[in-house]
Parts: structure tokens; C-alpha cells; sequence
């Protein structure tokens, strides 16, 4: 469960458009505040708090130069997060799935 725990709050976070599209940004390399407030139509404190959701959940990481915030993405996060997604969409002996699974009776009555 703590796994589940553990990686559903980077879920949570790319759950919003906006911050999706942040993170598509980063992909291409660190950035400015100022180049995302750039391409988005929003206010320097609702930039704010989309970067505080992506950098809470760890996918992001900030570094302050000056009077501005720059931004990247933490490749750490990131493996561990695509490591997570492969694990549950894929077929594995020690699926959750297949503890103490016994078949429906419908399902019996079928065979």
C-alpha cells in the first residue's frame, strides 16, 4: 500500500492540464518562472501554486537565482514514477490480483 501511497500524489498533481503542460515544458530543460508565466494566461501567484503541487509530489524541483524561481524536472521522480506505471499495467505472478483469488460463483456456473 505504501508504494501506491507513495506515487499517487505525482498522479494527483498531473491530474490538472495546466500542470501537465509545465511539466512538458521541463522536459525540454530547465526554465525560468517568467518562460512559463510567458506561454500561460494566469497570474504570478497561480504559477506559484501549480509549481508547489509539482515540487510537493517531488516530480519538480526549484532553484531560486536572483528574484526568480527556476525550475526542472527531477529525473529521480521521474524514474521512480515510470518504474510504477510499467509495474501496475502490467501483468506480474505477484499481482494483487492474484492473492486469494477464488472465481465468482456466477463464473463457476459458467465453465
Amino acid at each position: 500500500m505504501d508504494c501506491y501511497l507513495e506515487n499517487i500524489k505525482v498522479f494527483k498533481a498531473l491530474g490538472d492540464p495546466k500542470r501537465c503542460m509545465i511539466v512538458d515544458m521541463l522536459s525540454c530543460g530547465e526554465l525560468c518562472a517568467c518562460n512559463i508565466l510567458e506561454k500561460f494566461e494566469m497570474s504570478q501567484s497561480t504559477l506559484s501554486h501549480h509549481m508547489k503541487k509539482l515540487c510537493e509530489c517531488g516530480i519538480v524541483k526549484a532553484r531560486i537565482e536572483g528574484k526568480w524561481t527556476h525550475y526542472s524536472l527531477d529525473e529521480d521522480t521521474i524514474s521512480k514514477t515510470k518504474q510504477f506505471f510499467c509495474a501496475i499495467t502490467s501483468d506480474k505472478e505477484n499481482c494483487i490480483c492474484k492473492e486469494n483469488s477464488k472465481c465468482c460463483k456466477e463464473c463457476n456456473e459458467n465453465e
